[in-house]
């Protein structure tokens, strides 16, 4: 009786500590955080998603198939430029993942998610 104990505690503490890690595997919630740093990339251009999927490249709106081919132009041109994401919390995870793979297949792959830094408690 006592070794089948000590296999139940000892598979009790196991699942105790995988559970945790199985739930929380993609919970993000990107628009803050406390490490919130501008990056130190020579050269980079920003990207912009918005709530109702409206796609900006630097401060120029653009439709789907023009952002593709900008940044298919940018790719070749400097392909270690830095994509600097800027995604709206409502925006659904669906379309930035297709506006990482656009960008990826342009050529560029140093993609940075840009945060707000969160507000420091009193």
């Amino acid at each position: 009786m006592t070794p089948l104990i000590d296999v139940m505690l000892v598979l009790l503490v196991i699942f105790m500590i995988t559970a945790p890690l199985m739930t929380a595997s993609l919970r993000l919630d990107l628009p803050k955080s406390d490490a919130a740093t501008p990056s130190d990339a020579p050269t980079s251009i920003a990207v912009a998603i918005t709530p109702d999927g409206k796609l900006h490249l630097g401060n120029e709106e653009l439709d789907p198939k023009a952002f593709q081919q900008r940044i298919a132009e940018l790719g070749r041109a400097n392909a270690q430029m830095e994509v600097q994401l800027r995604a709206d919390r409502a925006v659904p995870y669906g379309q930035v993942a297709e506006l990482i793979g656009w960008v990826q297949a342009g050529g560029l792959n140093r993609i940075a998610f840009v945060a707000q830094a969160a507000a420091s408690a009193p």
